[in-house]
């Protein structure tokens, strides 16, 4: 019962625990289907839906979730000087969340009806917690709330989307599967990295660096957060070829913002350069995204397929997950801000493995496959001691005798 009590005791807690348990999970199954998809181990297997459309969901909306729910109920009570979120609605959330992602594993082998099932549980789950935000957002009085109000948006629109992919798995219609992934992608993931990233970076940087006024210009992050919902659109549409007209003012603000908060400052922190270095990658990949969209319109020629879309959801979204979800899990655990020699081998892992993914749809290679199976392999040889060490921190209580 205390380990349980311990458990439940904060919102990071029992969110992280999914989320740890899944960005070993996800890659796994991954991994699984790229030993059996080109012949290396095991069998193909024959799933209820594509494979592509099953990692997309799990990335999108089996992953990154869980650890956003954790920051963000944990943070936004704290960013409005609101009434701390209850279990009673934290907890319930989990387990309707946690509940999703079991059924959609095993409808992977059971058939497409656990599928649907799996992803009203997520929807369910998925509700209650956007429920919770947006009383703290109500019940909070008036103050700065352009950030709150950004990310409770971005978190409906995720649902919906969500939602979308429900009913692609009722009917099948491919229009339903490309909403469903680029509203994730674009409309949910997206904003809520940049707007978390604008809104904590400056804030840890200052604290970090000594440095009191940390410059945040809004312009910044406004145009990142509508090209980042134009860019959905056209992708949607079938007009990728168009999407350079957003995606290369997006590449500039982030690269800018990357300039202004001190970069190169940055990497003398190991635990502040990680965000930093993360959001880099996010103005990298916007500058793929461009020249990918310029060449298809003037020589009509895709290159490089994938690539530009694994430097944003590796390198920055992942890399920036690690960064936030260290960060809370030894602030609220009454730990150390230090990380050891292991968990830097992690990081610069998990770095190489967005390289490799990368390189693997760059590179003029006929074994390139060979780069996406080393990539899921690196992504697990790096996750697996960041899970292994703080998974326990989630039952244990604080180090610091604090509560929550």
């Amino acid at each position: 019962m205390k380990t349980l009590n311990n458990f439940t005791a904060a919102p990071h807690r029992v969110m992280f625990f999914g989320g740890a348990l899944q960005a070993l999970l996800v890659m796994l199954w991954w991994l699984f289907e790229l030993l059996a998809r080109y012949g290396i181990a095991g069998t193909a297997q024959e799933w209820p839906v594509a494979p592509s459309a099953i990692h997309a969901y799990l990335m999108i909306y089996g992953l990154f979730p869980f650890f956003m729910f954790g920051f963000l109920m944990t943070t936004f009570p704290r960013w409005m000087a609101g009434t701390e979120i209850s279990a009673r609605r934290y907890v319930p959330a989990f387990a309707f969340l946690l509940l999703g992602v079991a059924l959609f594993y095993i409808g992977l082998f059971l058939g497409h009806a656990w599928l649907v099932v799996a992803v009203i549980s997520s929807l369910s789950g998925w509700a209650i917690a956007l429920y919770a935000l947006l009383r703290v957002l109500l019940d909070t009085r008036p103050s700065d709330k352009r950030h709150t109000i950004a990310l409770f948006v971005a978190f409906a629109l995720g649902w919906c989307s969500l939602a979308v992919y429900l009913a692609w798995l009722l009917t099948d219609a491919p229009m339903l599967l490309r909403a469903a992934l680029q509203g994730g992608l674009w409309l949910f993931l997206m904003p809520v990295f940049i707007s978390v990233g604008h809104r904590m970076i400056p804030f840890f940087t200052s604290s970090a660096l000594s440095q009191p006024d940390v410059p945040r210009p809004f312009w910044a992050w406004w145009v990142m957060l509508a090209a980042s919902a134009l860019h959905g659109i056209l992708v949607f549409l079938d007009v990728a070829q168009w999407t350079w007209l957003c995606d290369a003012p997006l590449a500039a603000a982030a690269l800018y913002l990357s300039y202004l908060w001190g970069f190169r400052r940055s990497l003398k922190n190991p635990l502040l350069a990680v965000l930093h270095i993360g959001f880099a990658w996010l103005g990298f990949a916007m500058l793929l995204f461009t020249v990918q969209s310029l060449l298809a319109l003037t020589s009509g020629e895709y290159i490089w397929a994938l690539a530009p879309l694994h430097a944003l959801t590796i390198g920055c979204f992942a890399t920036l997950m690690i960064g936030m979800g260290t960060r809370v899990t030894l602030g609220h655990s009454g730990l150390p801000f230090n990380i050891g020699t292991s968990l830097k081998l992690m990081f610069a892992g998990m770095q190489l493995a967005a390289v490799l993914r990368v390189l693997a749809d760059v590179l003029p290679m006929q074994t390139g496959y060979w780069l996406y199976i080393v990539a899921a392999l690196l992504w697990l040889a790096s996750f697996t001691p960041w899970v292994w060490r703080y998974l326990p921190a989630y039952w244990r209580p604080r180090a610091d005798g604090q509560p929550g």
